[in-house]
């Protein structure tokens, strides 16, 4: 019984803007935490991986995200085509790659 008398409204109606305050500072609090710790991140990894793709070029090794290993032989606008083997290319979307390889044009 006192436990419901604690959690009704003072009697005399002070203290309701108070709550109201201290409500919205929370939600904003927790808006922030999210931010933060959510969505901030998520769109930094959302970029970098944009920068990877984008930068896709011919003689790139790659593996897909189903573990394909091939060598990028022609890329198109959103399409890239691996070479797995001898006389072997297959066409994979660009959102398929899942790591990049980077072509090493220093002499090899």
């Amino acid at each position: 019984m006192e436990a419901l008398l604690a959690m009704a409204p003072p009697a005399n109606g002070s203290g309701g803007s108070g709550n109201l305050i201290s409500t919205v500072i929370m939600f904003g609090a927790i808006f922030l935490i999210f931010y933060f710790m959510i969505i901030r991140p998520q769109q930094k990894r959302a970029k970098e991986r944009e920068k990877l793709l984008s930068n896709v070029q011919k003689g790139d090794k790659v593996i897909t995200s189903g573990g394909l290993h091939g060598t990028v032989v022609h890329i198109e606008e959103k399409t890239v085509f691996i070479q797995v083997s001898d006389n072997v290319k297959l066409k994979y979307e660009k959102s398929a790659i899942g790591t990049v390889i980077p072509s090493s044009k220093e002499g090899n």
